[in-house]
C-alpha cells in the first residue's frame, strides 16, 4: 500500500480536560499518513485519482481549530473517521496528535496519542 505523508501540522486549539485548556487553547501539531494505492494516480498524473492534500487538510484543521475535546483518543478518532468518510480511496489512517504544552510537572518534548483505523473497522 502507498502513502501520503502529512506531518507536523500545527493547529491552535481548545482540547483538554482542564477548564483552562478549553479556555484559553494550546498549541497541537498533528501527522498523518494515508494508505492507498497511488498507482493509477502515478500513471495519469491526475488530481481526481488520488487525495488532495489541501481537502485533507481542512478537514483536519475545521476539527481542531472548530470543535473541542478531552481526549485527544476522541479528538485523533474523530479526524480518522471524518477522513475515511470523506475519501473513499484511503484504506488506512495514522494519525498522530501531539501536545506540547500538556499541563503535566516535568521535563518533556510533548504526550501525544497515535491511532490508526482502517475501512474495514467500519464495515
Amino acid at each position: 500500500m502507498d502513502e501520503i505523508i502529512m506531518e507536523n501540522m500545527a493547529f491552535h486549539g481548545y482540547h483538554g480536560v482542564l477548564k483552562e485548556e478549553k479556555v484559553l487553547g494550546q498549541r497541537f501539531y498533528v501527522d498523518a499518513k494515508l494508505y492507498l494505492d497511488l498507482k493509477k494516480a502515478g500513471e495519469s498524473d491526475n488530481l481526481n485519482d488520488t487525495v488532495s492534500y489541501a481537502e485533507v487538510y481542512k478537514i483536519i484543521e475545521h476539527i481542531m481549530t472548530k470543535e473541542k475535546f478531552e481526549l485527544l483518543e476522541a479528538l485523533a478518532h474523530k479526524i480518522c473517521n471524518e477522513i475515511l468518510l470523506y475519501y473513499k480511496n484511503i484504506e488506512t489512517v495514522v494519525l498522530k496528535v501531539k501536545k506540547p504544552s500538556a499541563p503535566v510537572v516535568g521535563n518533556f518534548d510533548y504526550f501525544a496519542v497515535k491511532i490508526k483505523r482502517s475501512r474495514r473497522d467500519y464495515e
